[in-house]
């Protein structure tokens, strides 16, 4: 029986997991191999993490879920014809323009929201279903497929667990010995107090393609019912031919697939060729130039920033941050404060000194005059404990967001923060029952919805984003975008470094790993050709039109007719291309007897599930 025709055999997949996470609490979960005639997919339920409570292991069974909406996730320009066959584009009415580009990040769909709130997004099943999977590599958990499937797919699971004694190591090197196809793989991890908190999936398949994804959530059934982000390449083609050239030699633009290629070798290298060096082999024979994207990630180590070649070598932690944004030139505006909004599930203990002196001027970072005419705003997106009580999974979903807020340093850190904070939901200071309310059994409830809604206000959120808008004034759909960053990296100094040292050393402890995009890596330029010359002959630029970045809501496409409403930005020439939103615009802030929420602190009053919060 060759792959195909096992793989479009009706089957029951089972599924036994342990996870070990930086800030997540621990449950289990696999989506994985969507069938020819059909889908089951098993899951393993609710195991809290073990500094909340031990993770008890139970197997229970799913029904068939819904079929997600086919949709482009890297944001192609949309035509007649598409360039990739997956990620599937989305069917684009005729009337759209073809300088419309989709959203390059989806939202995950989540099953207790009504189908309205479910629109473009991706799941697991969608990521890991298809039967033309040859080979996957996943950082970092591991996941047990049936018999079939396991003669089926190779599977490499890259997680943290070093310590020989630590149970989950013990139970994934139980669990590997039960199925051949499944290989664990240690990280290297030099730091004590760093994870391997990279959410990343590479596939390898059998049509000579391969994919990079990049997500925000775990495998696990707790991060998948709260909002996570996706970002997944076209799928890359085999060259046509070897570069014979050390990749470190050459130079590339930021976001662009050749430059996305070499760094993404170059993190895979922090392994140690033992651990990933078959898998740089692979990769190395594939054509990335359809990406369009800068990755930005983070691997345990120091660098130095004097002595590195930022050029030709890759950096990591915030000074790979800082790099990238330093190339990205925003659109020109008038007199205007430019407003980052971080956006984050745990916040650790970092400072004040260091958000002031490290991180928040690598975030200012820009290219060009328009970069540097006013200090931006900053805020932070972080849910109260209001918040927390009534989304899907109630407190439960708090034990997969951090914030500290006994101590006195904690306390100082607070107050340092407190002119930033804003709501998740935005909607904690009305009445339950005029909420939205999104929580169903059967996904055909109603919902009202505003302009502006992303539409997960009762979905937690363990998705992290950095968005930087051109104007303080956010205005849900009336704004734009100078860029967005996608990344499993929350505020921590352990995730993107600590400050530079007097020798200019600056050392990190975690795995990250995330992307940044930008408008202009859409930008459009019309060219034509010197007169007599072949089109294989050098082209010359007629006319260059800057690309402009909007949020969307509800959906992964801009809404055309409200564009062709307005009289002001949304007129501007060039391509025009969407990032799926997951809050809702305007911002909320805080009132001032308000404050984030902390799992480390108990809570009496019930949540929406009628449990209270015990620590």
């Amino acid at each position: 029986m060759d792959y195909r025709q096992k793989s479009a055999k009706r089957r029951r997949i089972d599924i036994d997991l342990r996870i070990d996470d930086e800030d997540d609490a621990v449950e289990t979960y696999l989506e994985a191999q969507k069938l020819v005639n059909g889908t089951h997919i098993a899951e393993v339920e609710s195991v809290s993490r073990s500094s909340i409570s031990p993770p008890p292991i139970r197997r229970v069974s799913v029904a068939r879920r819904n079929e997600s909406k086919d949709v482009s996730s890297q944001g192609v320009l949309q035509s007649k014809s598409s360039a990739y066959s997956s990620p599937p584009t989305s069917t684009i009415p005729e009337s759209v323009p073809t300088d419309t580009v989709s959203s390059p990040v989806q939202l995950s769909s989540i099953d207790n929201l009504p189908a309205a709130c479910n629109v473009d997004t991706v799941g697991l099943k969608d990521i890991l279903g298809d039967p033309l999977i040859k080979e996957c590599w996943l950082f970092n958990y591991l996941q047990q497929f049936d018999r079939d499937v396991r003669d089926i797919v190779q599977i490499k699971v890259v997680h943290g667990s070093w310590k020989k004694d630590d149970l989950n190591r013990l139970y994934i090197e139980e669990a590997v010995k039960r199925y051949p196809n499944v290989k664990a793989i240690t990280a290297y991890m030099p730091e004590m107090y760093g994870t391997h908190h990279s959410k990343m999936i590479i596939l390898i398949r059998h049509d000579d393609t391969a994919q990079i994804i990049i997500l925000t959530g775990n495998f696990i059934p707790q991060d998948w019912s709260m909002t996570q982000a996706v970002w997944r390449s076209p799928l890359l083609p085999l060259q046509r031919y070897h570069s014979l050239h050390n990749p470190k030699s050459q130079t590339s633009p930021i976001g662009s697939g050749p430059r996305f290629k070499r760094d993404i070798l170059s993190y895979l290298r922090a392994y140690g060729p033992s651990k990933t060096g078959a898998l740089i082999a692979q990769l190395q024979a594939y054509d990335f130039r359809s990406i369009r994207a800068a990755l930005v990630a983070s691997t345990p180590g120091k660098q130095n920033l004097r002595n590195i070649d930022q050029d030709h070598e890759t950096l990591f932690g915030w000074p790979a941050l800082k790099h990238v944004l330093a190339h990205i030139s925003p659109l020109p505006r008038e007199q205007q404060q430019p407003h980052i909004v971080m956006q984050v599930s745990s916040v650790a203990s970092v400072g004040e000194k260091w958000l002031s002196t490290t991180f928040f001027p690598a975030l200012s970072a820009g290219k060009g005059p328009t970069a540097a005419t006013k200090s931006p705003k900053f805020s932070l997106i972080f849910p109260t404990a209001d918040e927390i009580r009534e989304s899907i999974n109630g407190y439960r979903s708090g034990s997969s967001i951090h914030m500290r807020l006994q101590s006195a340093a904690n306390q100082k850190q607070l107050r340092f923060l407190n002119p930033m904070l804003c709501h998740w939901a935005g909607d904690s200071s009305k009445p339950s029952h005029l909420r939205n309310s999104t929580t169903t059994t059967d996904n055909t409830s109603q919902i009202e919805t505003r302009k502006g809604d992303a539409m997960r206000s009762r979905a937690a959120p363990h998705i992290k984003t950095y968005i930087r808008f051109p104007s303080s004034a956010l205005n849900d759909e009336e704004t734009t975008i100078d860029w967005a960053v996608v990344t499993s990296a929350n505020l921590s100094i352990q995730a993107w470094g600590g400050p530079e040292s007097a020798s200019g050393e600056v050392k990190i402890c975690s795995y990250e790993i995330g992307v940044v995009v930008w408008p202009d890596l859409w930008e459009k330029v019309e060219e034509k050709h010197q007169s007599g010359e072949s089109s294989l002959e050098k082209k010359v630029t007629d006319k260059r039109q800057r690309a402009s970045m909007y949020p969307v809501f509800g959906k992964d496409e801009l809404d055309l007719g409200a564009m062709n409403e307005d009289t002001g930005e949304r007129h501007r020439e060039g391509v025009r291309v969407a990032l799926r939103m997951p809050y809702n615009l305007p911002l909320t802030p805080y009132t001032a007897n308000e404050t984030p929420w902390c799992a480390t602190k108990p809570c009496s009053e019930r949540d929406c599930l009628g449990r209270t919060w015990d620590v």
